[in-house]
């Protein structure tokens, strides 16, 4: 490989060869590309494991501080999160984890029940009073930037049908500025949130972008996933303060008009029905 060049992505046959190598007691397991989209190369491993394998270095450094931190995390949480089988390094620099496999589905195929409500309020707050790994620091985002664009992107699609003329009345006022920090998740979207069959919340996922930073971040991604009223809900049960959840709901809100409006008129490549569903959540009455 010449300096500066960023390795190959690994094929099946690579996988094979470092599963093998990391679960040197398992045999013959299959193993499957997964489909959904994202920065690491993601692979089913038979029935029980999942491997993530990062493309490059600064990937990597992020895969190896969510390892940490999950297993800082995990005696405290009422949640499971991922615990890696094996993990190590697939090509200089590059880092791999083969984490075992949590029950249930996507938030976004299956809704939390009031239970699993309570189970994210739990998280919330353990979040917001965790000792965890040294972490960055999530800068909060600027209100009146975002609100003017999402003002923007609104008004075109309601000029084009997609949303109700009078959905945005009122709602991307600036809220009141984050004054407290919590270690954040930082994408608690409903791929992140697995849901049993009895609606209960049986694993967060993803802890890689997780950072230290306004609080309201997770309440916006959890807009997103359970529906806005629902969010400040869990907010409320979690302690934060009301300004709390109403900065997250504006987050989510300017967020999913934005990106719904990135989609159809400019060079976002998410899911329409996805966008279309979670803006439907984040501006629920």
């Amino acid at each position: 490989m010449l300096p500066g060049t960023a390795p190959r992505q690994p094929t099946a046959a690579d996988v094979r060869d470092l599963v093998r190598e990391a679960l040197p007691s398992e045999r013959d397991l299959s193993v499957a590309p997964v489909d959904e989209g994202g920065e690491h190369s993601t692979w089913w491993v038979g029935d029980r494991y999942v491997l993530r394998i990062a493309p490059d270095a600064d990937a990597s450094a992020r895969q190896r501080r969510e390892l940490a931190l999950r297993d800082a995390l995990r005696p405290s949480l009422s949640v499971e999160v991922p615990a890696s089988a094996a993990s190590g390094f697939w090509a200089p620099g590059r880092a791999y984890t083969v984490d075992v496999r949590l029950p249930g589905v996507s938030a976004e195929r299956r809704p939390v029940g009031p239970e699993g409500e309570r189970d994210l309020a739990r998280l919330l707050r353990v979040l917001r009073t965790a000792a965890a790994p040294p972490l960055p620091t999530g800068a909060p985002r600027a209100p009146a930037a975002l609100g003017a664009a999402a003002g923007r992107a609104l008004a075109r699609l309601a000029a084009d049908g997609e949303i109700p003329g009078g959905l945005a009345a009122g709602a991307t006022a600036d809220p009141a500025p984050a004054a407290s920090t919590a270690l954040l998740h930082n994408d608690l979207k409903g791929e992140h949130l697995l849901v049993s069959a009895a609606g209960r919340v049986s694993g967060v996922l993803d802890w890689a972008d997780a950072v230290v930073g306004d609080p309201a971040e997770d309440v916006a991604g959890l807009a997103l996933s359970v529906g806005a009223a629902a969010a400040a809900r869990v907010a409320a049960a979690a302690g934060h303060a009301r300004d709390v959840a109403e900065r997250g709901l504006f987050l989510a809100r300017c967020d999913t008009a934005v990106r719904l409006a990135d989609r159809l008129y400019g060079d976002d490549d998410s899911p329409v029905p996805l966008l279309r569903a979670q803006l439907a959540r984040a501006w629920e009455r």
